[in-house]
């Protein structure tokens, strides 16, 4: 029986691109009756997956690389600069679709497209097929956007001490708002997108009930079947991580194996594993800060240790040659024996190490499930984009985190040594509570995505509303 083809439009930006092909993966391990394209545009921020993918190994996936587009020449905000590159893209997307993939395929089943990507679903029409959305944050987080619509343009006061959004089971201080709550581009931007996003055949989320069982319950305003009727079905088909490192970024395994030879050294649960992602970095005062922290808490630590780039926060981060510049003196004569420093560090390889007890991350939403999956609490230090929210959910909405407290001063962000200190203290030290809740919401995502969980109920269900579309045609 021939495939019919999916066309995959997700946004050119790393933790969207991992998460959008462990999906194509999965979706093509349970079904047989369709193939994947994915469109891959460059990343206007320098960060992409131009590196080769591991999705060009599976013989029913097929990357194509889409031509370079000029990017805005205004930058009013991430979130709109991002919308309007990917605006520019469209007649790319539609060009690819009428010339490579519609001519190699008897149908196309449908688009799936990321939360940037809503214009493309006049692609989807114009095609006569429905689009899906994969968005690839939290149900918390999708409740937050699908919120906006209703405060039209109204943006969030910074003023008050806190909002009720419904996906949310605690009130969310303005402090933990993404910062496009309080700019007109970025904002307006969301609302557009999430106005569209009820345009969707369904909407497919990378988390799973039992993590978020009180935002994917918001995302109904009343009755389920009533809202059926005027809102996209929503699929919870997470947590969709991935394990095997299929895609690593600056893959080097001689460095790999030394990391995880130290690692081997090391007793059950010991280590603090300070990660922030693959646009994370830090000036060298923050660095020097986040090193008297470690030595005055006395933990183990690995360190991925990412230089900041000259050209701004979100452009990828270097290596750096040596650590001494940054360092306090002595530093790494006096922590020898507890601790390691390493560039670029394959992240759920770490997490999945026996001794690894704790996680420093920036709560990038693929980094959450990664942490939650392998059991390990997290100490929250959000950077940019959701992670901010993000940070709040799980420390404070769920209680699954250690929130690091932020001093904002003219310079920025600051957290300071002793804050890193009492922060790790609190996590590695006795088996807490938040360890306790981890380690039992570990078990409960790796029972969703199993034969018979929720999430794999929910992958089954999105499988047939394709293929009864596919059918009907």
């Amino acid at each position: 029986m021939e495939r019919a083809e999916l066309v995959f439009v997700p946004t050119p930006a790393v933790g969207h691109l991992v998460s959008t092909i462990e999906f194509a993966f999965r979706l093509l391990d349970q079904s047989h009756r369709f193939s994947v394209t994915i469109l891959v545009m460059k990343s206007p921020f320098g960060v992409t997956g131009d590196q080769s993918l591991p999705a060009a190994s599976h013989p029913h996936i097929k990357l194509i690389y889409l031509p370079n587009v000029d990017p805005p020449t205004e930058r009013v905000s991430a979130e709109k600069y991002l919308t309007d590159y990917i605006e520019n893209y469209k007649g790319h997307v539609r060009d690819t679709i009428f010339t490579r993939v519609l001519p190699n395929t008897s149908q196309v089943a449908g688009m799936v497209i990321d939360m940037f990507c809503t214009t493309m679903i006049d692609i989807g029409n114009e095609l006569k097929v429905p689009s899906f959305l994969f968005f690839t944050s939290g149900a918390a987080y999708l409740g937050l956007l699908m919120y906006l619509p209703k405060r039209a343009d109204v943006l969030f006061d910074e003023s008050d001490c806190e909002s009720i959004i419904p996906s949310y089971i605690q009130p969310v201080p303005t402090s933990a708002l993404p910062a496009f709550a309080f700019n007109k581009g970025g904002y307006m931007s969301f609302v557009n997108h999430a106005r569209r996003f009820r345009e969707t055949k369904g909407i497919i989320i990378n988390s799973s009930v039992e993590l978020e069982s009180h935002a994917v319950s918001s995302l109904f305003d009343g009755d389920e079947d009533e809202q059926s009727k005027s809102q996209p079905h929503v699929y919870t088909i997470g947590p969709l991580i991935d394990i095997k490192g299929k895609y690593q970024i600056q893959f080097n395994q001689t460095k790999v194996d030394g990391i995880m030879k130290w690692l081997d050294d090391q007793s059950p649960k010991s280590v603090v594993f300070l990660c922030f992602g693959s646009s994370g970095s830090f000036d060298e005062n923050q660095l020097k800060e986040i090193a008297i922290g470690l030595e005055q808490s006395g933990q183990r630590f690995l360190w991925s240790v990412r230089q900041r780039p000259t050209t701004g926060r979100l452009g990828i981060p270097g290596e750096y040659t040596s650590y001494d510049e940054f360092l306090p003196q002595d530093f790494s004569k006096r922590t020898k024996d507890i601790g390691m420093l390493c560039g670029w560090a394959p992240q759920a390889e770490v997490l999945g190490h026996k001794a690894i007890g704790g996680f420093v991350s920036h709560c990038g939403w693929n980094s959450i499930l990664e942490s939650l999956w392998f059991g390990v609490p997290i100490v929250t230090w959000p950077i940019y984009a959701e992670q901010q929210i993000n940070a709040f959910q799980m420390a404070r909405d769920m209680g699954l985190g250690v929130e690091l407290r932020v001093v904002y001063n003219k310079d920025g962000d600051f957290v300071t040594a002793d804050e890193i200190e009492k922060a790790l203290r609190r996590l590695m030290e006795g088996d807490n509570e938040i360890r306790k809740r981890v380690q039992e919401m570990s078990r409960k995502c790796r029972n969703a995505v199993d034969d018979g969980g929720s999430s794999s109920a929910s992958f089954r269900s999105l499988i047939q509303a394709m293929l009864a579309n596919l059918n009907s045609t």
